[in-house]
């Protein structure tokens, strides 16, 4: 069966600290390009690689990857609150065949997301609901992370799986490119932060307001230039993305986890998202990217990207 592939960025600054209308207008466009493309498409499912930001998964038990059978999004950000409508039976496909590959990745039947996830469903495809999915949790903040070697085998492992089901699957990957908005380290947060991260599940809706006021502060601050988080880089994200574009995947085996952050900020892992998608695309054989857009965004604390693929005989 047919597989494409939908990458993009996402931002929880989106509405709340935006660009000149012009750079709205030109998202707006490559957004409506790539729900156009979807359409045509027409997905049976998704499935999804996206990041948390200590919304969902927490220290108290931190996998490098996670599928979910079942998943609830947490609404944070204004992003749609609920079930998403997951393919348990698929996903269950898929991380059998995952595990078989030698790709250690967890599974739950209880996997809370939060806009990472559940704004790329919206934009994408129109709300949590529209379209049967499978998610995948990739951890791309919390500290010690794996090597990006092993987020490629991840994707090649999913792409197998996705060969097997008999649908048309859409791979979307949700995240990066380059920034470094203030998501706390833990190794430098103070004690009552680190119990936080350790599990700050289920925040009065108090600290919900007071933690999306810092990110929204941290925007107006960045794009003010008074900010002191990582500048963004977009010579670093056209080379991910002219690498994501030319097939030869392997080229991000020899990125140092150092790198990534040194050249393109703490979240920039949040672009293993994108390495999975592409890499699950791989596995149909020779893909063509139809439509790339790239545009820095200060306001939004990003270097904002979408593209769309689908496999050369498509």
């Amino acid at each position: 069966m047919p597989v494409a592939l939908c990458t993009m960025s996402h931002s929880p600054l989106m509405g709340r600290n935006d660009p000149a209308q012009t750079v709205i207008d030109d998202v707006d466009t490559a957004f409506e390009n790539a729900r156009t493309f979807i359409a045509h498409f027409a997905p049976d499912l998704v499935v999804m690689f996206a990041p948390d930001h200590y919304n969902g998964v927490y220290y108290d038990l931190m996998p490098p990857f996670c599928i979910g059978a079942a998943a609830q999004s947490v609404g944070d950000y204004g992003t749609e609150a609920g079930p998403l409508d997951v393919d348990r039976d698929a996903a269950y496909t898929v991380a059998r065949e995952v595990l078989s590959s030698g790709v250690d990745v967890a599974f739950s039947e209880r996997m809370h997301v939060d806009h990472g996830f559940a704004q790329a469903l919206q934009l994408l495809v129109g709300s949590i609901t529209a379209v049967p999915t499978v998610p995948i949790f990739i951890n791309s903040v919390a500290e010690p992370l794996g090597p990006v070697s092993r987020v490629r085998l991840l994707g090649e492992a999913v792409g197998r799986a996705a060969a097997n089901l008999d649908k048309r699957v859409l791979f979307v990957g949700s995240g990066g490119l380059s920034h470094d908005p203030p998501v706390p380290q833990f190794a430098t947060a103070p004690a009552e932060v680190k119990e936080k991260l350790i599990d700050g599940r289920n925040p009065t809706e108090a600290e919900r307001n007071a933690r999306e006021k810092r990110v929204i502060d941290a925007g107006r601050d960045f794009a003010a230039g008074v900010a002191t988080i990582a500048p963004l880089n977009p010579q670093w994200d056209r080379t991910l993305l002219d690498v994501l574009a030319s097939g030869y995947l392997e080229q991000v085996d020899s990125w140092t986890n150092e790198s990534f952050v040194e050249q393109a900020g703490h979240s920039s892992h949040e672009v293993r998202t994108w390495i999975a998608a592409y890499a699950a695309m791989s596995v149909a054989g020779k893909y063509r990217v139809t439509s790339t857009f790239y545009r820095e965004i200060p306001e939004w604390i990003a270097g904002f990207g979408i593209t769309t693929a689908v496999s050369i005989d498509e």
